[in-house]
Formats: C-alpha cells, structure tokens, sequence
C-alpha cells in the first residue's frame, strides 16, 4: 500500500531535484524514496552501532579493524 505525502523544500533544491530527474531520467518520487530508504537504513545503523559499542568495548573491539580481526 502506497500513501502521499506533502513535502517543503527550499526553491534551490527543488530545482537540483528536477534537473536530477531529468539526467537520470526518474521520477522525483523516486529519488525521494531512494534518498528517504537510504536515510532510515543510516539511522537503524547507527541506533544498532550504538547500542552494541558498550559491549563491544567491554571485549576489547574499539575500531572497524578490531572488528575485522575478529570476523577473519
């Protein structure tokens, strides 16, 4: 199920959109939705790194290297 929303962008951006949608030949609807699942993918990512640093810290792992260690 689709829903609409109404949006408000200043004028600048709402031209780099449209040419966006020109060039790439897509809606603006689309690169909104992909922008937005892009947006909220971000956000559980970070709310999950950060639930997970405390323990990850008490274990030794501070840096995406230490993370790679353990992983290989």
């Amino acid at each position: 199920m689709r829903s609409t929303i109404t949006i408000s962008v200043p004028e600048q951006m709402k031209s780099e959109l449209e040419k966006l949608s020109r060039e790439d030949g897509v809606s603006r609807s689309d690169i909104v939705r992909e922008s937005l699942r892009d947006y909220l993918f971000i956000r559980r990512f970070r709310s999950m790194r950060k639930s997970m640093m405390s323990k990850a810290s008490a274990n030794g792992v501070y840096t995406d290297q230490d993370v790679f260690d353990r992983v290989s």
